[in-house]
């Protein structure tokens, strides 16, 4: 089991934004995590990657405890994650954001980087061109040189994919990835997303298009109200009548 919470809750004040979340993510899958706004996914995303420490309950990532590990720690360890709003150095290229998303993981030395020692020289070669092959690996080389706040909406979103790779993710989570994409766009993230997972990655993606995470993804999980209501192969999740009161309104079409 690469990944696994067991009674993953989260309380804001009163307020219990997750509750009691057991779940399971197996290498190589690609998993759904969806439901209603406020549902607590984004929270339990945020729980998962570090940036938050859950009220209580356990996250074990390839069998360790990093409940209360920092963020990079998990990042470290191979727990990659994008965000809904798409962090990225506006007056840099699209080619130095993803070389710069390289030294913001990477250990550097004061040392080296003074000197230009040849293990530092060696280092930068390495990023340089791990940086060329994760460009061209989300399909963003015919906008290697263009400003990242000169880029499209939904190419900006791909960016924090690719800049996402620079820990060499074992599993990315990936929120809302084609949030207010035209469709063109959404192609372009789905195509980097399917080459990211036949590299090996292991996905976890939240994501509100339904009839994208239906025919991307192996298992769906459903949060309402901070708590799973179902989890299952697509049609199984489809077909579930608390999930179509809850998530769809009682009059989604299977």
């Amino acid at each position: 089991m690469l990944l696994r919470t067991t009674g993953l809750t989260k309380h804001f004040g009163g307020l219990a934004a997750v509750s009691e979340v057991d779940m399971s993510i197996e290498s190589g899958q690609i998993v759904g995590l969806i439901g209603p706004n406020g549902a607590g996914k984004t929270t339990i995303i945020n729980l998962i990657s570090g940036f938050l420490r859950p009220t209580r309950g356990q996250i074990i990532f390839e069998g360790t405890d990093v409940t209360d590990k920092k963020p990079h720690l998990h990042a470290r360890m191979g727990i990659g994650r994008t965000f809904q709003i798409t962090p990225f150095f506006s007056e840099f290229t699209t080619f130095k954001n993803i070389v710069a998303s390289f030294y913001l993981s990477a250990d550097t030395s004061l040392w080296g980087s003074l000197f230009k020692t040849r293990a530092y020289r060696k280092k930068e070669d390495y990023i340089l061109d791990q940086a060329e092959e994760n460009l061209q690996l989300v399909g963003l080389g015919s906008v290697r040189d263009e400003l990242a706040r000169n880029l499209p909406h939904g190419y900006q979103k791909v960016l924090d994919l690719a800049a996402a790779l620079a820990v060499k993710p074992k599993i990315l989570l990936l929120d809302e990835p084609m949030g207010g994409m035209s469709q063109d766009e959404i192609d372009l993230a789905l195509n980097a997303i399917r080459k990211v997972h036949a590299q090996g990655t292991t996905i976890l993606l939240v994501e509100h298009n339904i009839s994208i995470v239906m025919g991307l993804c192996d298992r769906i999980i459903v949060i309402n109200y901070g708590r799973k209501i179902a989890e299952g192969p697509p049609d199984e999740v489809r077909n579930n009548a608390e999930v179509i009161q809850a998530y769809f309104g009682g009059d989604y079409a299977a």
